[in-house]
């Protein structure tokens, strides 16, 4: 199970974007802030969680992980629960980070083992 599916109860949508390309725009005309971009350019309350969670979903070496939990806090990515290692952490630190609209992430709430 892909994390789109395992987070959100969602599978990827075809025309889905880890990184907009344009600004997306609301029904009255206003630029969307980044991080409530959703997959498709939609307004979207998680979007910076579903982008991040399309982009572990797109790299292979995260297939494995069901263990850990994207979450935000307006820009923030949050990742919560247990990886294998700490190489894994700091690559998806790095992925995280790379979805535009992220200004941080927190891995407090992230076990190593």
């Amino acid at each position: 199970m892909g994390w789109l599916q395992r987070l959100f109860g969602m599978e990827k949508p075809d025309d889905a974007q880890v990184n907009p390309e344009s600004v997306a725009v609301d029904d009255s005309g206003e630029d969307i802030p980044l991080e409530r971009v959703g997959l498709n350019g939609e307004y979207d309350q998680s979007g910076l969680a579903k982008r991040v969670a399309l982009a572990f979903d797109e790299d292979s070496q995260f297939d494995e992980i069901d263990s850990v939990y994207v979450a935000q806090t307006g820009s923030t990515v949050v990742l919560k629960g247990q990886v294998p290692s700490q190489e894994i952490l700091d690559e998806m630190v790095a992925i995280a980070s790379s979805v535009s609209g992220a200004t941080d992430v927190n891995t407090d709430q992230v076990t190593i083992g």
